[in-house]
């Protein structure tokens, strides 16, 4: 068994995939099968089950990833405290965020990034930010950007960036605009009105919260995973939604929606960076972490 070995392995394990495992890898799926047939044949033990369509974890391949990731962290974080006494830092960070993130302030930020510490490499992946605090705990990235829950998970640090409000948006020239901007909300108004929420989440929990104040059970028209496609939706006119106000003021679509002065505001978001507390020994975690 050797440090490659284990590095295709969490490679496949995370994409459960030979194809993107292989790219990622720099491998042909055919020289990547034999490494892990190889790792395989060395612990005595069936790490994936896959057929021509499919590969998953087994039991045994499960509790091998916990032990492996740990592996490849501590040769990690020896090497790169060696680097550090000798020379710059170099070597790779995985970041995840969303697409407003990764267009808005995420640019500045790389670029301080990259001014001091110029031979780290950032490996960026992109899609719901709810799931930016997950992918941390399990191992999957080193950092993410995400709004800060009212409870951190033990473990888990964050690092402010920025305040956004959350609010409701409604089409420009939407006929129920000017009654739901009354400063003393309408529960018959509101319940009768289509809403456009977050599936999960900090903004569909304060948004709930909202709601049982009003003592309103929403009309819910659509449940969406993506705040993005919440301003499209909106755009439409399908119905009010709810959406960080950052995410809105880097839309396309800005112009086409109006920001709906309700009464009382929603709790702002504050966005920021996560990582996990152990992490931070890493020199080119604690490097990016530290970056102003």
């Amino acid at each position: 068994m050797d440090l490659r070995q284990i590095r295709h392995f969490v490679q496949l394990a995370e994409a459960l995939h030979f194809g993107r495992a292989s790219a990622a890898s720099n491998l042909s799926p055919s020289a990547l099968s034999r490494s892990i047939r190889q790792l395989e044949t060395e612990l005595g033990a069936t790490l994936f089950d896959r057929d021509n369509r499919s590969v998953t974890l087994t039991g045994q391949g499960s509790a091998f990833l916990g032990w492996a990731r740990e592996v490849l962290t501590g040769w990690d974080d020896v090497r790169h405290r060696l680097q550090e006494q000798s020379a710059e830092l170099q070597g790779e960070v995985s970041l995840y965020c969303s697409v407003t993130a990764s267009y808005s302030f995420l640019y500045e930020l790389l670029g301080r990034v990259r001014r001091d510490h110029p031979r780290i490499e950032l490996k960026l992946h992109t899609g719901d930010p709810e799931d930016a605090i997950a992918r941390v705990l399990a191992g999957n990235e080193d950092i993410a950007i995400g709004a800060r829950p009212d409870t951190l998970p033990t473990g888990l640090v964050f690092k402010p960036i920025t305040r956004s409000k959350l609010v409701f948006i409604a089409a420009r020239g939407d006929p129920r605009q000017r009654g739901l901007s009354r400063r003393r909300p309408d529960p018959a108004l509101w319940a009768d009105t289509p809403m456009i929420l977050p599936e999960t989440g900090l903004a569909r929990r304060r948004a709930d919260t909202w709601f049982r104040a009003l003592r309103v059970q929403p009309r819910i028209y659509a449940q969406v995973a993506g705040n993005e496609a919440i301003v499209s939706m909106v755009s439409l006119g399908f119905g009010v939604g709810i959406v960080p106000r950052i995410v809105l003021d880097n839309s396309p679509l800005a112009r086409r929606v109006a920001v709906l002065p309700v009464q009382p505001v929603l709790d702002p978001y504050e966005v920021g960076l996560f990582t996990l507390a152990k992490k931070l020994r890493n020199p080119l975690i604690g490097a990016f972490w530290a970056t102003d």
